[in-house]
């Protein structure tokens, strides 16, 4: 079951302020930017970096983290993307209450897990 409205609304205010926030000045966008998405009940957050060697504008992403929303619960699931490129539970703190927390630990980054 997907995000109701509320609770889409709420996580594109949360995570895009953070990520707006987190954006690199303009002039340096085109080399690095930081993105988020929005897809059934998680949310994740992406670096955008041209294709080294591939064509003119074109660009990959690599994930940084995630957060899948558990109704039963009424918590957030914590991920973050390891080197083998698969989801692995954020061992330090594997689920928050909220988006915010969510945002919070993602900013902290204690564990250097996220931003490397």
């Amino acid at each position: 079951m997907a995000f109701s409205e509320f609770e889409a609304a709420r996580a594109r205010k949360v995570v895009g302020a953070f990520v707006e926030a987190r954006r690199p000045p303009a002039h340096v966008r085109p080399q690095l930017d930081i993105g988020y998405r929005i897809a059934g009940q998680s949310v994740e957050i992406f670096e955008i970096r041209p294709v080294w060697r591939g064509k003119p504008g074109e660009t990959r992403e690599r994930s940084v983290a995630k957060a899948t929303y558990v109704r039963t619960v009424d918590q957030w699931r914590v991920f973050w993307m390891r080197s083998d490129l698969k989801w692995h539970g954020y061992a330090p703190v594997p689920a928050v209450d909220t988006v915010e927390a969510f945002v919070d630990l993602v900013r902290e980054d204690p564990w250097a897990c996220f931003w490397g």
